[in-house]
C-alpha cells in the first residue's frame, strides 16, 4: 500500500520485488486498493483552523476522444497537517469535518469561488465560523483591474488593514468592466475580509497555502506522467494518498492493531 501511494502500480510491483524477493502485480495491486477501508484522520485537540481548495485530476478517456480533467475538493486541517480529498462528494466531505472536534472559532479560509463557501457554510454553524478570503487571491484579482501603480498600492494597503469601504471608495473613478468586477468581489466577500496586517502580526495565517501544498503532494502521484483514471476509482485512488500523506500506512499502526 505504501509503494502504490508514492509510484504507479507498475513501478510499485517493480520495487516490491525488489525487496521481498515476490511479485505482487499492478493488477492485484489495485484490487487491494479498491477493497481498503482507508482509515480517516481525527483529532484529539478541537480543530481551530482548515483550508479548502480544489484539484484536478485527469480522467481516462476512449482512445481517440480529448483528455478530460475534473476537479476534486481537499480540505486541510491546517496545524494537524493533515487533510483529506473527495471526488463528486461533498457530503462525506461535511460528514468529515462535522465528526471533528471544531474549537469555538474556526478560521475557514479560501479563495473567491462560490463553491468553496457553499461547502463552508455546512461545515458547523455560522458563529463558529470565522471566514477569511484568502489574501493572495484578493491580491491576484486586484492586480487585474486596469488602474495606475498609485491607485493599485492605495487600494492594496486599505485592504491590508480590512478597510473595504476606503478601498471601494478608491475605486470609484475607475470605469472599466474589471474594475465593476472586483468592485462586485469586494461587495460579495466584504465580510470575509478582515485586517490582514493584524493577523500576519499575530502569526495567524492570511492564505490557504496549507490546502494548495495538500493538493501539490496529492497531485505528485495522480499527476505523474501519463497517469489517467477510470472515474470509478478515482476516490479510492484520492483516499490511498491522502491515508499515506497522513501516515495512516506506517507498518507501526498495523502491527499495533
Amino acid at each position: 500500500m505504501r509503494q502504490s501511494a508514492v509510484v504507479s502500480d507498475a513501478q510499485a510491483a517493480d520495487e516490491i520485488a525488489v525487496q521481498t524477493g515476490r511479485r505482487v502485480s499492478a493488477k492485484t495491486q489495485q484490487h487491494l486498493e479498491a477493497r481498503h477501508d482507508f482509515e480517516r484522520p481525527t483529532s484529539e485537540v478541537p480543530v481551530e483552523q482548515m483550508s479548502l481548495d480544489g484539484g484536478m485530476i485527469r480522467l481516462r478517456t476512449p482512445l481517440g476522444e480529448a483528455t478530460e480533467w475534473r476537479e476534486y475538493q481537499a480540505l486541510n486541517l491546517g496545524e494537524q497537517h493533515q487533510g483529506m480529498a473527495w471526488f463528486k462528494d461533498n457530503d462525506h466531505l461535511i460528514e468529515w469535518a462535522n465528526g471533528l472536534p471544531l474549537a469555538p472559532i474556526v478560521d475557514c479560509l479560501g479563495d473567491g469561488h462560490d463553491g468553496v463557501w457553499g461547502i463552508y457554510a455546512q461545515i458547523g454553524c455560522d458563529r463558529q465560523r470565522h471566514e477569511i478570503l484568502d489574501w493572495f487571491h484578493l491580491m491576484e484579482n486586484l492586480h487585474q483591474v486596469p488602474a495606475t501603480a498609485e491607485c493599485l498600492e492605495t487600494v492594496r494597503d486599505f485592504l491590508w488593514q480590512g478597510q473595504v469601504d476606503a478601498a471601494m471608495a478608491a475605486l470609484e473613478d475607475a470605469d472599466s468592466a474589471a474594475a465593476k468586477r472586483f468592485y462586485g468581489y469586494l461587495e460579495r466577500h466584504r465580510g470575509r475580509i478582515p485586517n490582514y496586517r493584524y493577523y500576519q502580526e499575530e502569526g495567524w495565517p492570511i492564505g490557504s497555502g496549507d490546502v494548495e501544498s495538500w493538493v501539490k503532494q496529492i497531485n505528485q502521484r495522480t499527476k505523474i506522467s501519463g497517469a489517467s483514471w477510470n472515474a470509478e476509482r478515482v476516490p479510492q485512488v484520492l483516499a490511498h494518498r491522502c491515508a499515506y500523506l497522513n501516515d495512516r500506512l506506517s507498518p507501526q499502526r498495523y502491527f499495533s492493531l
